[in-house]
């Protein structure tokens, strides 16, 4: 075990398969620790000091698999080891996981003929509830602050859904095109989710592209944040700046080599902050930006590149790149889920 003075950033290599541990202060990497193919998101319990890793697929990525995965990997940051694997089965392809802290659960997004949201209890690491988004192919969700209740984005259905977590029930369907990242204000007041959903079998060139803001009252886009191209990643800091992750593509259709991600040139992070109007700045970062995090005081952003397989580390005040995080990978796809975990 190495010791841990600051905080750590720990970053998901979906061909590793591993989990990357970097110093967030100093930018260097602790630790490479190996878990079972091939893992997705990342999710940090703070009460528990753990974190949670999702095994989606046994390789490839969402629209280009070998099979489903069904394991949920139980991590202790400190120490930098895999605690237990838990085998979610009979669920399949868990993708999103979220904590609780209301009901003290672990949520997960599993996809299916339709997908749903599980909980697993963090104590027993049981599956004890599972709630029906009437959709298939759910991947990213949010849970509103006050607990009540989650959206969730999908990607085969022209609509968010709205779950009652009390209840366990669908409660409303929010019309958006097949989406892809999802995002909740701390306020709990609006929504945002990145559409329409990512389709490399044809031209880069996307109508409508951006990210549409769903007011939590009446449950209705009430407005699109624009982009110039597919948005996937999505993220909300802790003083309300909206980042987005956009694809740049250097030609359309497949590159050459065979990958089915197409021709990915370096993205962009737009950063949407309340007191900019709508004018959202752009800053460089890695090709197919895949996930957003932030630090908890909201002044750093982290955006992982699955096709660079790094992850830009921005200031998001000064709007400028500081560091750039070169994440292990045995091919493609490379850097995704990432996790913030603060220090003891």
């Amino acid at each position: 075990m190495r010791r841990v003075p600051h905080d750590q950033l720990a970053v998901v290599s979906q061909s590793g398969p591993t989990v990357t541990f970097f110093d967030a202060a100093a930018h260097e990497p602790l630790e490479v620790l190996e878990v079972p193919g091939e893992p997705h998101e990342l999710c940090f319990d703070p009460r528990r000091r753990l974190l949670y890793c999702t095994v989606t697929y046994r390789s490839g990525y969402y629209h280009a698999h070998t099979g489903r995965a069904r394991e949920l990997v139980v991590i202790d940051p400190d120490a930098h080891r895999v605690v237990e694997v838990l085998d979610l089965s009979p669920e399949e392809a868990p993708h999103g996981v979220l904590t609780d802290p209301v009901r003290d659960l672990l949520w997960v997004s599993v996809e299916g003929e339709p997908g749903a949201l599980v909980a697993v209890d963090p104590v027993t690491r049981r599956t004890v509830r599972r709630i029906p988004v009437g959709a298939p192919g759910p991947h990213w969700f949010v849970l509103t602050p006050d607990g009540r209740h989650a959206y969730t984005s999908n990607k085969e259905a022209p609509f968010v859904t709205v779950v009652d977590l009390a209840t366990g029930r669908e409660e409303d369907r929010v019309p958006v095109p097949g989406s892809e990242g999802i995002a909740v204000s701390p306020d709990g007041g609006h929504v945002y989710v990145a559409a329409p959903k990512g389709d490399f079998g044809a031209a880069p060139a996307v109508r409508g592209a951006g990210v549409r803001v769903i007011d939590t009252r009446t449950r209705r886009v009430v407005r699109t944040l624009p982009a110039d191209g597919l948005v996937f990643p999505v993220h909300v800091t802790s003083r309300g700046r909206v980042l987005a992750g956009e694809l740049r593509f250097a030609a359309a259709g497949p590159r050459p080599g065979g990958s089915g991600l197409g021709a990915q040139a370096p993205g962009l992070l737009r950063v949407h902050a309340p007191d900019r109007g709508h004018a959202p700045a752009a800053v460089p970062v890695g090709a197919f930006p895949l996930t957003i995090a932030s630090s908890p005081d909201g002044r750093y952003g982290y955006v992982s590149a699955v096709v660079s397989s790094t992850v830009t580390v921005v200031d998001l005040e000064a709007l400028e790149a500081v560091a750039v995080l070169e994440v292990p990978r045995a091919g493609e796809p490379g850097a995704h889920g990432l996790a913030y975990v603060p220090a003891r």
